[in-house]
């Protein structure tokens, strides 16, 4: 049986790896705390910031801080996602060995940074990804922005009807929908109503398990 799709883009936290009620929102609450800012934000709550906005807007309207406080905010994420890897949902490793070895391509679009998310493949014992693009690019250049898939595209000369990105969060759907690549949104790391429902209504493809892309992409 061939392969659905020759090449699969995978957004990293939250799709790939179970890391924010793990690791980003305990640093965030840890850094608001540090700042004299916490306002009792909840995982639920942080969900939905990042879904939209996203999470450089929330810093700005939400916490007022200007380019000087998101930079130092990200150094404090840096520091403290160093001692803290996640790990990979189950079956997310069955999916991308079966992508591998049908001679398709594993790529990689994420808000991390790319060396943790060579880490965190490494870590989990994931196939090497043939291209990462991660939250080290030019601010302009970071999903949702195009650039990422259109690279994707241009590198391997493939059409938009080539790639499946599989995202939780609405940055994901924004980039692929400005691209015309089929989309999926998957929603295995949180049970937020309002994420779900945009999801769901808007995606054409959304799974609530793991499984359940799979066998989307073995049909």
């Amino acid at each position: 049986m061939g392969l659905k799709y020759k090449c699969l883009v995978f957004d990293h936290d939250d799709t790939v790896v179970n890391s924010t009620a793990t690791i980003h929102y305990p640093c965030f609450v840890e850094y608001l705390k540090k700042r004299g800012q916490y306002d009792g934000i909840t995982l639920d709550q942080y969900f939905i910031k990042n879904f939209e906005p996203g999470f450089v807007e929330m810093l700005r309207q939400d916490y007022r801080m200007d380019d000087d406080d998101i930079t130092d905010e990200t150094k404090y994420w840096i520091e403290y996602v160093k001692d803290h890897i996640p790990d990979a949902y189950p079956g997310i490793k069955d999916i991308m060995e079966r992508q591998r070895s049908g001679g398709g391509l594993i790529c990689v679009v994420s808000h991390s940074m790319k060396e943790n998310i060579v880490r965190d493949y490494r870590h989990n014992g994931l196939p090497e990804p043939d291209m990462i693009f991660g939250w080290d690019l030019p601010r302009d250049l970071v999903k949702p922005a195009p650039y990422s898939l259109n690279e994707i595209m241009r590198i391997f000369d493939l059409e938009p009807s080539d790639i499946l990105m599989i995202d939780d969060l609405k940055p994901g759907y924004d980039m692929a929908k400005s691209c015309g690549v089929d989309f999926a949104g998957v929603g295995w790391s949180y049970d937020v109503p309002y994420i779900e429902s945009f999801m769901r209504e808007n995606c054409g493809l959304y799974f609530k398990q793991v499984s359940d892309l799979s066998e989307y992409l073995n049909g």
